[in-house]
């Protein structure tokens, strides 16, 4: 009996230490990493890509608003002039 204590004993780990637990850890989070860069850096692309075709699309609608407006401003001048000067006719003259 004494041979199977000393077996079981013998056969298990060592506790470890708390600097050898970090360094265990450490080492499965870079595993990890290293295992899932490739999706990391894909979803990373796409998130951005995203971002930017959103700043790009309101920068665009703001700049053709912006344009539309003069555009308005524009012809609400021309209606001015045009009903400032209006048809000249009998009663008006």
């Amino acid at each position: 009996m004494a041979e199977k204590g000393a077996e079981g004993a013998a056969g298990a780990a060592p506790p470890t230490t708390a600097a050898e637990e970090q360094l265990r850890r450490r080492r499965q989070e870079l595993n990890y990493w290293k295992q899932n860069a490739a999706r990391l850096r894909s979803r990373n692309l796409v998130t951005g890509l995203t971002i930017g075709a959103f700043v790009v699309g309101m920068f665009t609608y703001t700049i053709l608003s912006v344009k539309q407006e003069r555009i308005m401003e524009e012809l609400d001048d021309e209606a001015k002039i045009h009903i400032m000067r209006g048809p000249r006719t009998g009663a008006n003259s």
